[in-house]
């Protein structure tokens, strides 16, 4: 590149010839200088605080935080209304033990845990239903308050989760003694044949003692337990013919006679109304019919009083 310069001092023109060398270097003279600029500007902003510096650093800052407070006010606010959606649950919970242990006959002042350890009482907002306008707080939650309403969430869950476990217990223990009791008819029959109590022997013509009541079905008919327990005796008795025994515990005990057919073996634990035999004649019998016993400690019972519970469901077959 050649460049003529042209001036009154000199008497002729004067050409400079410029290279691509001169301008690579004119070029990094530039950025070099561009550069070095740059870096006084910052040295200047971070040793002597310069105002349009520092407005930006701090209109950054300002809106990372506001950002970060929009952020956490979001989540605060949405754990907020979960945790009171929650808390709704947990009072209709807290009514429904209340009614559940009042059907129970469980008192309040029984509620006891495992270990014999007494329960907190609840408080005053378990005892019914919340309502009314609404009314926020100002300030809204904080992160903090939402911690204590969630530690006292948590306390309030445990007590629900021990109430229940107690009621369970109970109920578990009535189903059980009551599954222990033969309330449940062991063929589907009336037992009018023969009652409990001193009769004339069909065999002797002399007045003897009848143990048990009579159900009169045809040979196959099937036999189910009374109640549930463990059985003791399946075996060919010389005057029950085949016979079954269960042990219901606490010294209760069944009997079925004269069977034609048993399915089930010593040791055998039965469910209430589960098929243990058929009803047959074997043994001291005049035609097919089950001989129902019912003992307590060895000694005969009077099976009405027990079996007189099944005639409800006898009438919804």
């Amino acid at each position: 590149m050649h460049i003529i310069v042209v001036s009154n001092r000199l008497a002729t023109a004067k050409t400079v010839t410029l290279t691509g060398r001169h301008l690579l270097l004119a070029g990094l003279a530039l950025l070099g200088g561009v550069l070095l600029v740059g870096l006084i500007l910052a040295y200047l902003s971070l040793h002597f605080r310069l105002p349009v510096a520092e407005q930006m650093l701090t209109a950054v800052r300002e809106h990372e935080a506001q950002k970060r407070e929009a952020f956490l006010r979001d989540n605060v606010n949405a754990m907020a209304l979960r945790l009171g959606q929650l808390q709704a649950q947990v009072l209709r919970l807290d009514s429904m033990s209340e009614r559940l242990m009042g059907l129970a006959g469980v008192k309040s002042g029984e509620k006891v845990g495992q270990g014999g350890a007494a329960l907190k009482p609840l408080d005053a907002l378990s005892a019914g239903g919340q309502g009314g306008p609404l009314v926020l707080a100002r300030p809204a939650m904080s992160l903090g308050d939402l911690h204590q309403e969630l530690d006292r969430f948590s306390e309030r869950l445990d007590v629900q989760s021990e109430q229940f476990s107690l009621l369970e217990s109970e109920l578990l223990a009535r189903w059980a003694e009551k599954s222990r009791l033969p309330t449940v008819l062991p063929v589907n029959s009336q037992w009018n044949a023969s009652t409990f109590g001193w009769r004339i022997d069909p065999f002797t013509g002399a007045r003897a003692l009848h143990e048990g009541v009579d159900f009169v079905a045809g040979v196959g008919t099937e036999i189910v337990a009374a109640a549930g327990g463990v059985v003791i005796a399946a075996e060919l008795h010389p005057q029950y013919g085949n016979m079954v025994e269960i042990d219901h515990g606490n010294g209760l005990t069944t009997r079925y006679a004269h069977c034609s057919k048993l399915v089930v073996r010593e040791g055998q634990v039965v469910k209430p109304g589960e098929r243990i035999a058929e009803v047959g004649t074997t043994g001291r019998s005049t035609g097919p019919h089950l001989h129902f016993e019912v003992r307590m400690n060895g000694v005969a019972q009077n099976p009405n009083r027990f079996l007189e519970r099944a005639l409800p469901r006898l009438a919804q077959r």
